[in-house]
């Protein structure tokens, strides 16, 4: 096969695996603009998460994929329907489980899932779902006495009822213990593998880096950037840091290509840059004669990116801000 028709076979087969397509969305809630601009492709069978700060603009996104809300401007494609014209069919295909999902306080687990199966022609099993999310013994609890972890599966639970092909799960861990948001990790990492698209719309970068094989991280309404969490961490750079048996001049580190910043923290000097920083440092010290101790190497986390990330978005607004502001 050419080269030609292998970049036109893999086009053909990534069209053909696309499950949500949004393209320039634009959303506004008076004179605040929540969705400004977002386009996001997402591909069958991943967990793709949305991640952000509170007010990034998550949930009106996620909420105008599954048809809740109707955008001001922009092209969505969910399962190739549109989510405001063909609703009905869509209902029976995306499961939802939203931020602030409430249920009377004196429905019990079965009678929920009992409920909302009557919704769906050809519903899932009630009771497969009541014991794989381990939800078993709580089936005659009233909702009003669940803890925090089991509300959220059986949240999960009734978003999966219906055998949708895309599950939108919005903040899903928020509010949970250490080891309930582990077993919910589970669960979702469970609902993938039985072939289940997932859109995972979370603040805990921790959680994103676990979980999502891509991820969109937005601010102020905008996508910042798309890709997988351990290239996003690893284009923010490394940490290098050492205590020198010598003394080290730092400007020679500064002139190093790969290096970013050098700063002084104690007996210890820290190494910040990217691309072969480590190779590069070491090399520096063997001409120098310095042997590194103590020497600690950390990669950046997707916090460390999404955090240098929002910080660029905000210099860049403040920058374009004051230079269009109307003199006194």
């Amino acid at each position: 096969m050419s080269r030609m028709a292998r970049v036109l076979a893999e086009q053909a087969s990534a069209v053909a695996t696309e499950v949500v397509s949004v393209a320039n969305l634009h959303v506004r809630y008076g004179d605040t603009v929540a969705v400004d601009g977002v386009s996001l492709s997402i591909r069958q069978g991943e967990i793709y998460g949305i991640l952000g700060p509170n007010g990034a603009g998550k949930t009106t996104t996620v909420e105008c994929i599954g048809g809740l809300r109707k955008p001001d401007a922009g092209a969505i494609s969910v399962l190739g329907l549109n989510p405001r014209d063909d609703r009905d069919e869509l209902r029976r295909l995306v499961g939802i489980q939203l931020q602030q999902s409430e249920l009377p306080d004196k429905l019990r687990v079965e009678e929920a899932l009992e409920l909302f199966a009557s919704f769906y022609p050809d519903p899932a099993d009630p009771e497969s779902l009541l014991t794989s999310l381990g939800l078993e013994s709580k089936r005659d609890d009233r909702f009003a006495n669940l803890s925090g972890g089991q509300r959220q599966r059986l949240s999960i639970a009734l978003a999966l009822i219906g055998r949708p092909e895309l599950a939108i799960l919005d903040e899903l861990t928020t509010g949970l213990d250490p080891q309930s948001r582990r077993e919910t990790w589970k669960l979702i990492e469970g609902i993938r593998d039985q072939g289940v698209t997932v859109i995972l719309v979370t603040h805990f970068m921790e959680e994103a880096e676990y979980l999502c094989d891509r991820v969109a991280l937005l601010h102020r309404g905008r996508v910042l950037a798309i890709d997988t969490p351990a290239a996003l961490a690893v284009g923010t750079g490394q940490h290098v840091s050492f205590r020198p048996s010598a003394e080290l001049d730092l400007e020679e580190l500064r002139l190093l290509p790969e290096v970013r910043d050098v700063r002084r923290d104690g007996e210890r000097i820290v190494v910040d840059g990217s691309g072969d920083l480590v190779a590069a440092v070491v090399g520096l010290l063997v001409r120098e004669r310095v042997i590194p101790l103590e020497t600690r190497i950390e990669q950046s986390t997707l916090d460390d990116a999404f955090v240098a990330l929002t910080a660029d978005a905000d210099a860049a607004a403040s920058e374009f801000e004051t230079s269009h502001a109307e003199p006194r």
